[in-house]
């Protein structure tokens, strides 16, 4: 059987596209829905506005990892490739896709990707990374979205 190294979970979500992206691209914003417990901390004035930029995260463990980010379209999508300061991202992506299905409610898709991930340390976190867990996000994201 082949390993699965890209999971996805889906949501609707009752928020406008632009309300659930500001959640997405601005990293302070994370920790408050982040499903997987892993984000602390993310200072402000990190807004992502377009591919090539990074940003920073403190995780729960207290490691710092440094966000490559590599796909964006402003309110539909965007992606990045964490790292450790300094170094090659090992391999992994999280992606975020919006579509809106009216004014107020809109699919969200989250994926993590770990199809290039080079680390071994890293791969039974990976494998423990299922479409539960990002379920969790989206129901986090959610919760805050549609409350804003």
């Amino acid at each position: 059987m082949t390993e699965q190294t890209v999971v996805s979970s889906s949501r609707e979500i009752a928020a406008p596209a632009a309300v659930i992206f500001e959640l997405v691209a601005d990293p302070a914003q994370q920790p408050r829905w982040d499903g997987n417990d892993n984000l602390a901390h993310a200072d402000d004035a990190q807004r992502v506005r377009a591919a090539g930029e990074t940003f920073r995260t403190t995780l729960t463990n207290g490691g710092v990892r440094e966000n490559r980010v590599v796909e964006f379209t402003e309110g539909r999508a965007i992606a990045w490739t964490p790292s450790e300061p300094g170094s090659a991202p090992p391999g992994h992506l999280w992606r975020w896709e919006l579509s809106p299905l009216d004014d107020g409610r809109t699919l969200v898709v989250h994926t993590y990707d770990w199809t290039r991930l080079t680390d071994p340390g890293r791969l039974v976190r990976a494998r423990a990374t299922t479409a539960d867990r990002l379920a969790a996000s989206l129901d986090g994201l959610a919760r805050v979205a549609e409350s804003e």
